[in-house]
């Protein structure tokens, strides 16, 4: 279905203007998206994927409207951190870097995160970085210390701040006003390192030559060369997590802008922090956690992926694993429905089995209704919350009309179809028909129970219920009769 056709717009909320907008992109049906990736210095935390899940959302979203996509995702793969990180290991740069650049594809495999068009590594990108500099140096908005570092003066560009609209007259400039580390708090506002000159024992082996002297890029160029360089020097979209606004952001505005006279990005948007039991996640408090930490205790992909997904971007999300459970316990009720429905598309009953008050027509009406109204709050920011309230409200309809015996398998197969078509946004269920092996002393407690139920012999039918339920099974209910489950909900991990 054309979602274009019902009339439903997308808006998006706009960091620099701070109001919803109207999103049309530059060029008509294609849309030029650039995220902030991984600095691959060690294996990306929850916090880092609840940001990957939302731009991930972002351009299911996108491409369930209708529109084309063309997405940068940097991999920053020289920075202070890869470059300590090389150093402490006595090795390259490549080979500190190249293992937790696996990891990380590896990791948006387990989370079901599309992959996007394009993921440059920084260090591919240094003659783009070293043009620019040269550009912003021409202009006399760049300038050489008395160090042989090379910086931006803020002071040159009048929009600085019109990102982040923070008070800078009330905020506390760092003693040099220059700043030459690649992260820095929100209270430095200083001139910024473009290249900075090589330091052995700082940098090691890691430095390139330049027409301004051997050194290496600071890390706010390398996102501006790589989204210039692929996509162009006006952007649609350029997205991130919240930390990145100021300064990250702000920065390539600034150097950006002044590269290339054009607005940098049309759109900005920023995802809020995630917490862990209501606090900041850090290793001193015990709360940090790896998607490979989660996996280890058991619990899935998919099910870490429901979680960082439900809550809208724009809202901190709280990390508790008793949120994780229920998450769980969530996609195992919505599985249980496909598998539902996947018996009663292959159950063969004709569509005129049921009047067309009672079956297919009112079925196509739900579905025409639910899905309208999952694209309309889709639409609207991305709102998550809203669009998995009109599936669970659909689920309990269809169920509801299954359990009265009012779905043919014609009307499955179209909610199926839905679901399907929902999933390219979610990507979180399983359409795959998984047939467990149950063992044979549990198949044969099933058929007594069944026997000892028909002569009413309830005692031995709830011995042998509990014998089954310990077993960790439980006994369901199904169009072509009684079978054994995976209690999944049942099961804890350690």
């Amino acid at each position: 279905m054309n979602h274009k056709r019902n009339g439903i717009e997308l808006k998006f909320y706009n960091t620099a203007t701070r109001s919803k907008e109207v999103f049309k992109p530059r060029e008509e049906n294609h849309v030029r998206m650039y995220t902030c990736g991984p600095t691959v210095y060690n294996y990306a935390h929850i916090g880092n994927f609840r940001t990957y899940v939302f731009e991930d959302l972002l351009r299911r979203t996108i491409k369930f409207f209708g529109l084309k996509i063309t997405q940068v995702m940097n991999l920053t793969d020289v920075d202070d951190k890869t470059i300590k990180g090389a150093i402490a290991n006595d090795c390259t740069l490549e080979e500190f870097t190249q293992p937790y650049k696996d990891a990380f594809f590896e990791d948006l495999a387990s989370l079901n995160i599309e992959r996007v068009e394009h993921y440059p590594a920084a260090t591919g990108y240094i003659p783009e970085m070293i043009t620019m500099i040269l550009s912003l140096l021409d202009k006399g908005i760049a300038y050489e210390s008395h160090d042989g570092s090379i910086y931006y003066a803020i002071d040159k560009f009048p929009r600085y701040g019109c990102l982040s609209h923070l008070n800078f007259d009330e905020l506390k400039p760092c003693a040099s006003h220059r700043n030459t580390s690649d992260e820095y708090e929100k209270e430095n506002v200083s001139d910024f390192v473009l290249w900075k000159k090589c330091d052995p024992l700082r940098d090691g082996k890691t430095f390139w030559d330049s027409p301004f002297g051997k050194g290496r890029p600071g890390w706010h160029l390398e996102c501006s060369a790589m989204a210039i360089s692929l996509l162009g020097p006006s952007l649609d979209i350029h997205v991130g997590g919240i930390d990145n606004m100021f300064p990250h952001h702000e920065n390539e505005i600034a150097q950006s802008e002044a590269f290339t006279q054009k607005t940098f990005s049309k759109l900005w948007m920023h995802s809020e922090h995630l917490l862990v039991d209501n606090k900041k996640m850090s290793k001193s408090l015990g709360n940090f956690y790896t998607l490979r930490d989660l996996l280890a205790k058991g619990y899935t992909g998919t099910q870490v992926r429901y979680m960082l997904l439900h809550t809208h971007y724009k809202t901190s999300l709280n990390f508790t694993f008793v949120g994780l459970e229920a998450a769980k316990a969530t996609l195992q009720r919505i599985q249980d429905f496909i598998r539902r429905m996947q018996e009663i598309a292959s159950s063969g009953e004709s569509e005129s089995s049921f009047s067309s008050s009672s079956g297919s027509d009112a079925v196509t009406a739900l579905l025409k209704k639910g899905l309208h109204e999952f694209a309309e709050v889709l639409a609207d920011d991305l709102n998550i919350s809203s669009a998995l309230a009109v599936l669970f409200e659909l689920i309990r309809d269809l169920n509801g009309k299954a359990d009265e015996e009012k779905l043919n398998s014609a009307d499955a197969k179209n909610i199926l179809e839905l679901l399907q078509e929902l999933n390219q946004v979610l990507g979180v269920f399983s359409f795959e028909k998984q047939e467990v092996e149950i063992p044979l002393y549990l198949q044969e407690a099933l058929q007594k129970r069944i026997e000892a139920r028909q002569n009413k012999n309830w005692a031995e039918a709830d011995s042998l219920r509990d014998t089954i339920s310990q077993a960790g099974y439980i006994i369901e209910d199904t169009p072509v009769g009684m079978r054994l489950k995976k209690d999944e909900i049942a099961r804890r991990p350690a």
